[in-house]
């Protein structure tokens, strides 16, 4: 028969118990959660659960990042921390530190996930890439149009001044009885056309200069339409074709707008030839110019 004999716990065994009891407490502090990554700063993941918009997710050297594999899923491959993107669905276990963040011991995904996670950051990579480029663009053409504007008014102002001027030398000329014509140029038109043909050009330039020889020259253009279709018709034809045999005068004779009579439009008044015919109306689709010297101006 054996004699039962007493176990003396020492000192040593008191601390393996303890140490066997903390670690039992550590284990069994590990936190499991699943979620999906809403963002993403270095280490630190912003994680989305069922329970909580924002759990914050420690990642360290030692953090084991895989991915499940297998139909069971039961085989895991070893990722890179990279591979954690904005809108992957992952699990994470680990410990939540004094700062209530929860420092991962693991984080499982699946490959799918990834995959699709990855598109949308592809996606949205490519979106905010159009987004930035469409701020670039509306910023510069911003600038354009302040550019322009400023340009706008800088003309519009011009323009009220030579309307000035125009207007007080049209007032000036209109105050005097009589005018000599030193020369003109008539220019045709086609029926229902306003373009000034290229033809016309160089005699229209050639009557420019002549007009700057001359002594208090004034330039009148007069518009005329033939009588085929409706007045109103007709008496914007005329004015649209004054209008750009002036700009010929302005622009490539370089007439200075202060020698320049507003161009008038005379529709269909003064008809030169009465036949509607087609081929007789020719004669009334016409703008005339004249280079205009006042006998005051003279002395006459």
């Amino acid at each position: 028969m054996t004699r039962g004999r007493s176990i003396r716990i020492t000192p040593m065994m008191t601390r393996f118990f303890v140490i066997v009891a903390l670690s039992s407490a550590i284990v069994s502090a590990q936190t499991k959660l699943e979620g999906v990554i809403k963002g993403r700063n270095g280490a630190e993941i912003i994680l989305q659960t069922a329970d909580s918009p924002k759990v914050i997710v420690l990642l360290t050297d030692s953090t084991d990042v895989g991915q499940f594999q297998g139909a069971l899923k039961a085989r895991t491959k070893h990722m890179s921390m990279a591979a954690l993107v904005p809108g992957l669905p992952i699990k994470v276990e680990g410990t939540y530190n004094s700062d209530n963040q929860l420092v991962a011991a693991t984080v499982r995904f699946k490959g799918n996930d990834l995959e699709q996670a990855q598109a949308i950051q592809a996606g949205l990579a490519e979106t905010q890439r159009q987004a930035q480029k469409n701020k670039e663009e509306l910023e510069k053409q911003n600038a354009e149009l302040t550019a322009q504007n400023a340009a706008l008014k800088e003309q519009n102002e011009k323009v009220a001044a030579n309307k000035a001027a125009i207007d007080a030398a049209v007032a000036r000329f209109g105050e005097l009885d009589d005018y000599y014509i030193l020369d003109e140029v008539t220019v045709y038109f086609a029926n229902g056309k306003v373009k000034v043909d290229p033809k016309y050009d160089p005699q229209l330039v050639a009557l420019a200069e002549k007009a700057k020889t001359i002594k208090g020259y004034m330039v009148q253009v007069k518009g005329y339409a033939s009588a085929s279709g409706s007045s109103s018709l007709n008496q914007r034809l005329s004015e649209d074709r004054a209008n750009n045999v002036a700009n010929i005068l302005l622009q490539q004779g370089h007439v200075p707008l202060t020698n320049m009579l507003a161009p008038g439009a005379m529709g269909e008044s003064r008809q030169v030839v009465k036949d509607k015919k087609a081929d007789s109306e020719a004669e009334n689709r016409r703008v005339v110019v004249r280079i205009l010297q006042n006998k005051g101006i003279t002395g006459l």
